[in-house]
């Protein structure tokens, strides 16, 4: 399973740092990512981190705002997000898949039970 932390309140210009933890479930196995449900919108996924060179996509919204990195010691898949709008406000859930697509349409195999984050 997944496993998400970090979320909470946070003021519009501020960061915040989430953490995914695998288990029983090898995150560099996979194409890794995160994504969000934002009040009234669709799904979206909103950054991806490749499983073998480690490239990552964001998406336009979060685009130079994000990153998305990996420990692989700890098991762990850690987004960043600063500068952070009201627009951000949502539940973050990891996920993952076998099939880079797959993420990117926001259709992944695995995904954990998600982390509410409020920009105010």
């Amino acid at each position: 399973q997944l496993v998400e932390s970090g979320g909470g309140s946070v003021q519009a210009g501020g960061s915040l740092t989430l953490s995914c933890k695998g288990t029983g479930y090898t995150v560099s196995y996979y194409y890794m990512g995160w994504l969000r449900q934002a009040p009234g919108m669709q799904r979206e996924m909103v950054a991806v981190i490749n499983r073998d060179d480690g490239g990552t996509h964001y998406a336009d919204s979060v685009n130079g705002r994000s990153t998305i990195s990996r420990n692989d010691g700890e098991n762990t898949v850690i987004p960043q997000m600063n500068n952070l709008k009201p627009s951000d406000t949502g539940i973050y859930y990891c996920a993952g898949d076998a099939s880079r697509w797959s993420l990117l349409q926001g259709r992944p195999g695995r995904w954990g039970q998600g982390t509410q984050v409020t920009v105010s």
